[in-house]
């Protein structure tokens, strides 16, 4: 009998994410497998989802809502820090790095440069997409 993808089974997947424009984002065809453990949230919940129940060998073409994938834009996630605390040498759509208070890393884009302050938005970049994915489930054990 053939192992299906269910919660606490280590699942190899090779997928293929796209945007609504069909522009790919990110793909591992070819590369290693992404391999996780069903029902541990390591991956988006629209993906973890869909999956559930498949067999190696099957695939499918998957569509991922935001609240499903990496959440809508909040708003509220958008700060303006004073300049001189941001690198000089910043453009708009840079990715900077740093650390919350807390420990926890952060990678907000620069979304405007003005005068005295830097916008800086911590959404993650996919937030607010609707996501096209193609799955495959290589392997579950």
């Amino acid at each position: 009998m053939t192992a299906t993808v269910s919660n606490g089974k280590v699942i190899a997947l090779e997928y293929t994410l796209k945007l609504d424009n069909n522009q790919v984002i990110d793909t591992n065809v070819g590369k290693a497998p992404l391999t996780y453990t069903q029902g541990a949230h390591q991956i988006i919940r629209g993906i973890e989802t869909a999956v559930e129940g498949m067999r190696p060998g099957e695939a499918k073409q998957v569509i991922v809502t935001p609240e499903d994938g990496y959440g809508i834009r909040d708003l509220t996630a958008l700060y303006e820090l004073p300049r001189h605390k941001v690198p000089e040498d910043i453009t708009v759509g840079m990715r900077l790095r740093g650390k919350e208070p807390s420990g926890r890393v952060v990678q907000p884009v620069v979304k405007e440069i003005k005068d005295q302050t830097v916008l800086l938005d911590f959404n993650h970049p996919l937030a607010g997409e609707t996501l096209f994915c193609d799955v495959k489930v290589l392997d579950v054990h």
